[in-house]
């Protein structure tokens, strides 16, 4: 093949875009959400949706706790922000049960983009937003990470754990050079449907409250 022909091949792939994006993000020193944003934004084909439709984040970006979910639904799409359906406010009494709310944490989900009937995401669609998930952490620097649900988990562990025998267990989290300490926990939709596994959530939610006041 010449070289040509291999050029064509690397631009026609995407190859050559996507290992000179990787470069990029190596050497770059000021790598922006909004930056992020608009690359999160170009994902938006995947199911046919609008760039307007992304669900991005909600809360504090400075916060020390990061809390990670699935997907948005019906209402997160609606309104362009995640945790705002039955499963959000569950989320706003969990988190007023430990003494925060939406202004001291930093919520986002594994996936932008609502999936078609509000199914959970497949092992593909989970490793294509992953790489902006993990700049995502990076750009937030969190303390701690709260993983909520089996997506989060598997986004960042594949099938290694189950969310019902790892809840409540601090894990680690590397991306490059950086070590982030997450806790595995159910999602709050689930609770919804099994409210007896709240206590579990309780308990969770504890360790929590007990490890952001020891930083």
């Amino acid at each position: 093949m010449n070289e040509k022909l291999i050029s064509e091949y690397y631009h026609f792939t995407e190859l050559y875009d996507r290992l000179i994006y990787r470069k990029k993000i190596g050497i770059q020193k000021n790598f922006t959400i909004q930056e992020l944003k608009i690359k999160i934004n170009n994902l938006s084909n995947i199911y046919n949706k609008k760039k307007g439709q992304m669900v991005f984040a909600d809360g504090n970006p400075k916060s020390n706790l990061m809390i990670i979910g699935e997907a948005p639904g019906a209402n997160e799409e609606k309104f362009q922000r995640p945790f705002v359906g039955e499963a959000g406010k569950l989320l706003d009494k969990m988190l007023s049960a430990i003494n925060l709310n939406r202004d001291s944490v930093y919520i986002t989900n594994v996936i932008n983009y609502r999936p078609p009937d509000n199914r959970k995401p497949t092992s593909d669609e989970i490793n294509l937003f992953l790489p902006y998930l993990k700049e995502h952490i990076q750009l937030i620097n969190p303390k701690l990470i709260l993983l909520l649900g089996s997506t989060a988990l598997e986004a960042f562990f594949n099938k290694e754990y189950t969310i019902t025998k790892i809840r409540g267990t601090w894990l680690k989290i590397k991306i490059k050079n950086k070590v982030f300490n997450c806790l595995p926990s159910f999602h709050p939709a689930f609770l919804l449907r099994q409210p007896e596994q709240k206590k579990q959530s309780w308990t969770d939610l504890q360790i929590i409250r007990d490890s952001l006041k020891e930083i």
